[in-house]
């Protein structure tokens, strides 16, 4: 919630003392994006103990998370990351110039029948008004969404009723 002192629009940066601490020196380039707990630490100690929203927000307020998985890379995943990274012109991990946008790798999404699978994050509206957006699609035209090609094959009607062994008959 918006107060005083903590609102969405006000400005925020780490301190000259906080930003030579180097902990992105800590990660190698690939795995940039895993500082983040440490950096809103130091975020939070930096602000008497508790996370400012500006601060949070200082890591964009979009972020597209694309699978890293097997069966998403297989199906292209790392081709449309290298696309959103060079239309936004960042790297893994940074925040466009306006603060808008990042992107990174996120394990599996549980929907590798329909790889490859993004994630958006959205903060537009603040750590309160998140949400959390899925967007797949299978590449196969012969699918349809979820579906099998060629349509379902398995709970066409109604179940068949179980069937019990007579156990006084044994």
């Amino acid at each position: 919630m918006d107060s005083l002192d903590n609102k969405l629009d006000l400005p925020w940066e780490f301190s000259e003392a906080n930003k030579s601490k180097e902990i992105l020196s800590y990660y190698p380039s690939n795995y940039k994006q895993s500082a983040v707990i440490p950096l809103l630490d130091l975020a939070q100690h930096q602000h008497g103990g508790w996370l400012h929203v500006s601060a949070m927000n200082v890591v964009g307020k979009y972020h597209l998370l694309v699978c890293g998985t097997t069966p998403c890379m297989i199906c292209g995943s790392r081709d449309i990351e290298s696309v959103l990274l060079d239309h936004l012109g960042v790297k893994r991990g940074e925040v466009t110039k306006d603060g808008l946008f990042s992107v990174r790798e996120m394990e599996c999404m549980g929907c590798c029948v329909n790889a490859p699978m993004i994630t958006l994050e959205d903060y537009s509206n603040g750590s309160q008004g998140y949400t959390y957006n899925y967007f797949h699609e299978t590449q196969d035209p012969k699918r349809i969404k979820c579906g099998p090609e060629g349509g379902n094959t398995t709970l066409l009607g109604e179940p068949k009723p179980l069937q019990f062994r007579d156990l006084d008959a044994c």
